[in-house]
């Protein structure tokens, strides 16, 4: 496919068949097509190559980058041999000071070839759009082409231009001077030369728009060093279950758990964050993660497609297929473009002899008309801009489902926040520790979390976990008779003491200092607990959810951007309350269900808000699915992610700032190639009917005018967003639910 017609052409073809519903991506050469069970692939290629194309299922994304080298290696050298035959016909035929005896005759000596053999593409893609009654932009260039040379030829051995002493004044203006007929050698090879160019160009800009596939695609390990034989097998080989060695500084060839070892994982490769995150037993990596520290032994969780590197370029592979409705828009003009200016060019030339024209300036405004006029930049416009998005996007950690969810993120208005997991961590901490007088709080955290080496309660689990960073590696004191009780706490001996940790008591009570400490985990929404060493209250550890570390900056930045924050949980009044006034959030609602937040999502639409959801729970997803957009946390649940338009692989919410400025700049560049293109129509297509413009500055301009677009849409990569430098967190992207029965992807050529 060369232009939007061509789009146009193959989706009709496509649609006409019972049950399918297909679309078709210019920039990426892919078509998504929905389809009944009945209707197989085979039925579908046909289809395509009735319409004059050709097409198969693809490859993955790294075997397609290789093929689009090898493609740009065959255009690169047909674009040398073409400039070197051509050069020569444009110096010789622009510049009349360097013109000799015969200089006509070499020069359609050197023209013949690239009219013929670099110019045989436009030529048999025009002709296969013949057989099947339609028009294409090499449709254009084609009759551009043979049109210029044919009345060059007519000059040559019928119009004087044969003559030896024949010089030719060169002017931008395609009009003939004197009784000579002019030649067009000039634009018969400056059209091809130009068009080649403007390809070649394009075909290497829009691959920089992709580049974050391929990137993503290259970011595996290849091969994988199995644990007890030594033997190195490739990934692909790699079994759910089996264990494997990862040495320093090499990749985790696949998603798994740790079994031995520890060390520092690299995670920025996968989610966009640089700081690396420590690693244990009973830690889970994905693969991807580069091994920044000592060696580690992995048991394999997930292979091949199920792992999260292949769901996140699964995601931006059908993100990049997609078509959004303002490309549809497009594609229709474009489906058009190509008959109305043959049939421009047509009544151009009629207009012209009719109205007394001599036949050459008659032809050279038509054969004008056909090689200005571009639908190549209309059909680039907006999915380069928006394969430059979705690429960048997944580079930031912002995983976008299809090119749709963009437009509607422009549109929002009003942000509701979930607050466990998304706008906090959802991991209980210790976030103060109160020591009544005389008491040590460094002694006390490491009795506690002592005697809570035992427990599984989160709030066991948050008072160890603080407990064995305040002691920077050192072990533990051991804890005898170790006993806990339902719904009080948990009891033993350390060091020769009775240590206790458990709920406030009212038959007990507090210190003054404790008690103030327990009405202010009340008044925040945190879980308090005493200490007590042998049945004497000495602290108070209030234990919480924290908020993430960005969520106030995110807020602010949201608010600046013209987005109202509302905040919905189901936790409490008090937690609630307490994380509004912190982020600065004037809104809240506190106790809802997950129907009350459909609900509420349902009235802030019915008021006429647009309104998109942030949330990572199973409550979640049905506000997420009601919402104009939604966005889920990477970390969140399946259903959260299933329902979700945008998902966030990194744990910032940073990326929610992030993807909306993402989408204005997106949206801007697309507004932006629109009116090139069709204001570059607008406006040479008019001078060339006019006479006004040169049929080889005609093929120049039109070559450039989709090299432009593709250059304004590479700029998202360069000006947008930078990622974050923050801890990283092992996100979760969508998983085989999100994969469509009845559904596949063709590589349209």
């Amino acid at each position: 496919m060369t232009c939007a017609a061509c789009v146009a052409r193959v989706e009709k073809k496509l649609n006409r068949v019972d049950g399918v519903s297909a679309t078709v991506n210019l920039a990426t050469g892919l078509a998504r097509i929905t389809h009944p069970s009945e209707v197989g692939v085979d039925l579908l290629i046909s289809t395509v190559e009735r319409a004059g194309y050709t097409a198969r299922l693809p490859s993955p994304p790294l075997a397609t980058g290789d093929e689009d080298e090898a493609g740009d290696d065959d255009g690169r050298e047909r674009l040398v041999i073409t400039a070197v035959l051509a050069v020569p016909v444009l110096v010789l035929s622009m510049v009349p000071a360097l013109q000799f005896d015969y200089w006509q005759w070499l020069c359609f000596t050197l023209a013949g070839p690239v009219v013929i053999w670099s110019s045989h593409p436009f030529h048999a893609r025009a002709l296969s759009g013949l057989r099947h009654a339609t028009a294409t932009m090499d449709t254009l260039v084609s009759l551009g082409v043979i049109a210029s040379y044919l009345w060059s030829v007519y000059a040559l051995y019928f119009g004087g231009a044969g003559d030896p002493g024949m010089r030719m004044p060169f002017s931008w203006l395609p009009r003939a001077e004197g009784d000579t007929a002019h030649l067009y050698l000039e634009a018969a090879v400056g059209v091809p030369l130009f068009v080649l160019a403007g390809r070649y160009l394009e075909a290497r800009a829009k691959r920089g728009t992709g580049s974050a596939l391929r990137a993503l695609a290259e970011l595996g390990a290849k091969d994988v060093e199995l644990k007890g034989s030594g033997e190195r097998i490739s990934v692909s080989a790699l079994l759910t279950g089996q264990e494997f060695m990862v040495r320093p500084g090499e990749k985790v060839a696949t998603d798994g758990v740790v079994t031995e070892g520890s060390s520092a994982l690299d995670l920025s490769l996968v989610t966009g964050e640089s700081t690396p995150v420590e690693v244990g037993p009973g830690f889970r990596v994905v693969g991807g993660a580069v091994n920044s520290g000592g060696l580690l032994v992995v048991r394999a969780t997930a292979v091949g497609a199920d792992t999260q590197l292949a769901r996140i370029t699964r995601l931006v592979t059908d993100a990049q297929a997609g078509k959004a409705r303002i490309q549809r828009l497009a594609d229709a003009v474009a489906g058009v473009f190509v008959p109305a200016i043959v049939t421009v060019a047509a009544c151009v030339l009629g207009f012209w002899l009719g109205a007394g024209a001599d036949a050459e300036a008659a032809v050279t405004a038509a054969v004008a008309v056909l090689v200005v006029a571009c639908p190549c930049a209309l059909g680039l416009a907006t999915p380069t801009a928006f394969l430059a998005a979705t690429g960048h996007g997944a580079r930031l950690g912002v995983l976008i489902k299809d090119p749709g969810a963009l437009e509607r993120l422009r549109r929002v208005d009003t942000a509701v926040f979930d607050k466990t997991g998304t706008l906090t961590t959802g991991r209980m901490t210790l976030v103060e520790t109160v020591v009544a007088e005389g008491r040590d709080a460094t002694d006390v955290l490491r009795l506690a979390g002592a005697v809570e080496y035992g427990s599984e309660h989160p709030v066991g689990r948050a008072l160890l976990a603080a407990a064995r960073r305040q002691a920077g590696g050192e072990p533990l004191p051991e804890t005898a008779d170790f006993r806990a009780v339902r719904g009080e706490g948990v009891h033993g001996r350390v060091e020769g003491r009775e240590i206790s940790v458990r709920s406030p008591r009212a038959a007990a009570p507090l210190p003054d200092t404790l008690h103030e400490g327990l009405l202010r985990a009340a008044e925040t929404g945190h879980t308090a607990v005493v200490v007590e060493i042998d049945s004497r209250p000495v602290a108070l550890l209030a234990v919480g959810d924290t908020l993430r570390p960005s969520s106030g900056a995110a807020v602010t930045k949201l608010k600046r951007l013209g987005i109202e924050p509302i905040l919905v949980t189901g936790d409490g009044s008090s937690a609630a309350e307490a994380v509004a006034r912190e982020l600065g959030i004037t809104t809240v609602h506190a106790g809802v269900s997950p129907e009350a937040k459909a609900e509420l999502v349902a009235a802030l639409r019915a008021e006429g808000r647009h309104v998109a959801v942030i949330g990572d729970g199973v409550n979640d997803a049905a506000a997420l699915a009601r919402a104009d957009l939604g966005i889920a946390m990477g970390s969140g649940t399946d259903a959260a992610i299933g329902a979700a338009d945008i998902t966030l692989v990194r744990e910032d919410m940073a990326a929610v700032v992030d993807a909306v400025l993402l989408t204005r700049r997106t949206l801007a560049t697309i507004r932006a190639n629109l009116v090139w293109a069709f204001g570059y129509n607008v406006v040479t297509v008019p001078l060339a009917a006019t006479g006004w413009l040169n049929p080889m500055f005609a093929a120049l301009a039109m070559s450039a005018s989709s090299v432009l677009v593709v250059g304004n849409s590479l700029r998202l990569r360069a000006d947008g967003p930078r990622p974050r430098r923050r801890p990283p967190a092992a996100g979760r992207v969508p998983g085989r639910s999100a994969v469509r029965r009845g559904s596949d992807d063709l590589s349209l050529r």
